[in-house]
Parts: structure tokens; sequence; C-alpha cells
């Protein structure tokens, strides 16, 4: 075996390796929430934002990623977009937070298995994109799980939804600007910053914040909130620059089932609509994770003949 095939198969252990610890940490991320369940989800959300920045410059110091940071503050678009993101992603955080406070995990692993399908939706009725036949079927199956669910059980699942929406959303705004993962996820919690600190200020000042109430273990759990947010998405950057988007697209699953399993072990009942959707959206997976595993496929061949032939 050459060294650059020697080379090539190390690179692909580390990035399913890294890939695996993000997405494993995005799945248990409930226990944590649990965890701090007896701090109000707004005063969650504001620690996770300002533990996450001096986190988040320390890991942009040993990464030397701090010019791409500093481009975007000379870019007036880039920045705008990254508040867009930044407005997004706190949402989907805060209902996220809420959810699993409320004993509604398997509606955020709802959300979160839905996420894909959701892409493919936003492509289709705002980028103009054209479906294929699996994917049509996939996003039928997937409306039908939601509406019975809603119809049968009189529960729509805003909060899936709702979830699967912003992420999507986020993830589409995140496509307009040109930064890496890390840089970009710096710039928006210092965008966030200053609101957040200047509630958190307001609530120590009251004394009615959590964060020096007096009991150190939630105290602590509140500042590792920082790398609890930072260390998932540093993982899955290292692990998307060195997996094909197949690999990781069959990975991203790992996330919303052990939230499935979480729900379920902290007690929540899974009802037979909920149940009856779960399996809707499961086919859709299925049939959407087949068809985008048979079109890489296809794609293959063409992708190493430019190569070959140089191009």
């Amino acid at each position: 075996m050459t060294d650059a095939a020697t080379d090539a198969q190390r690179s692909q252990r580390e990035g399913l390796l890294a890939a695996l610890i993000a997405y494993v940490l995005w799945g248990l991320f409930p226990i944590y929430f649990v965890w701090v369940a007896s701090v109000a989800p707004f005063e969650v959300l504001a620690n996770r934002i300002i533990w996450a920045v001096p986190f988040g410059a320390l890991i942009l110091y040993f990464r030397k990623q701090w010019p791409e940071v500093k481009q975007v503050w000379r870019d007036r678009k880039m920045l705008f977009w990254l508040a867009l993101a930044a407005l997004c992603i706190s949402c989907n955080w805060l209902i996220y937070i809420w959810a699993v406070q409320q004993n509604m995990v398997l509606q955020t692993s709802l959300g979160y298995f839905t996420n894909p399908l959701m892409f493919v939706l936003i492509g289709v009725l705002f980028l103009q994109e054209r479906l294929r036949w699996a994917q049509v079927l996939a996003v039928v199956l997937a409306a039908i799980g939601v509406l019975y669910l809603t119809f049968t059980a009189g529960d729509f699942p805003w909060v899936a939804i709702s979830l699967a929406g912003l992420f999507a959303a986020y993830g589409v705004i995140r496509k307009q600007v040109a930064i890496g993962a890390m840089p970009g996820l710096f710039v928006e919690t210092v965008l966030l910053f200053p609101f957040v600190a200047l509630w958190l200020g307001w609530l120590l000042n009251s004394g009615s914040s959590a964060l020096l109430a007096g009991d150190s273990r939630i105290t602590l759990l509140l500042i590792a909130g920082g790398p609890i947010t930072v260390i998932p998405l540093l993982m899955f950057a290292v692990g998307a620059r060195k997996l094909s988007f197949t690999v990781i697209g069959f990975m991203q699953y790992i996330a919303p089932t052990l939230q499935f399993m979480v729900g379920i072990y902290y007690g929540e009942k899974l009802t037979q609509p909920l149940l009856v959707c779960f399996a809707f959206i499961w086919t859709a997976i299925l049939i959407f994770s087949i068809d985008a595993f048979h079109n890489q496929v296809r794609k293959a061949p063409r992708f190493r003949r430019r190569e070959a032939n140089g191009r």
C-alpha cells in the first residue's frame, strides 16, 4: 500500500471518529438540559452564548483562524447574513432547551429526523430546485406523518417543525457566507453576546440569576454550556473536511436516534399517533437516503473520468 493510500485511510478514520463524536454529543444534548432544568430556558441560552465566546476564541487561536473572523467585520453583507443566521440558531436553541425541559425530547428528535426533508422543501419553494421522484415521495410521506399526528392526537408538532425549519433556514443562510464553521459560530455568538450579557447582568444585579445562586453544581454546568456548544461543532468541522457528503449524510441520523432513546429513557410516552408519525418519517428518510446514495454512485464515475482527464 502506498504512503498516499495509507494517509487517505488515516484521514478517513480520523474524520469518522470526529464526526461520530460530534453526532453522539449532539444526540446526548438533552441530558445536559435535563440537568439544568431548574434554570429558566432563556438563562440557559444566555449562559450558553456567553461562555461559548471565550472558549470559541481559544479554539480559533489554536487553529489559527482569526483572519477569517477579521474578514467578516470588513464585509457588511457577510455580517448581515451571519446576524440573520445568529437569530435563527438562537431561536432554535431556545425552543430546543424549552422542549427538553417540558419533557418533549421525542418531538426534538422528530424535528431533527425531519430536518433533511425540510432542506429539500426549502430548495423547492425558495431556490427553484427540481426534485427526483424519490425525494417527492419522501416529502409526501413525511407530510402524511405530521398530518396524521396533528389530526389524530389533536397536537400539531410545532416544536419539531420549528426546530427543523429554523435549522434548515440557518443552513441556507450560512451557504451565503464563505466562512468556516468555527469562525462563523464565533461571529454569531459575538453578535448575540451584548444582548444576552445585558440581560444576564440585570439578573445578576437583581439577585435572581441561577449562575450565582449558591449551587456550585448548577454554576459549573452553566459555564460548561460554552464548551458543550463549541466542541461538537469543532468535531463536525474536522469530520466534514475529511469525509464525503454521502457518509456525513448517513451519520447525521445518529443524533436524533440518540435523542429518541434519551426521551424514552426519561419516561416520555410513545403514543400510537406519535409512533405512526415516526414510522412515516423513518420510511421517508430511508427512501431519501437510498436515493441520495444511488445519486452519488451515479455521479462518481463521471467525477473520476474528469479527474483522469485532468479537469
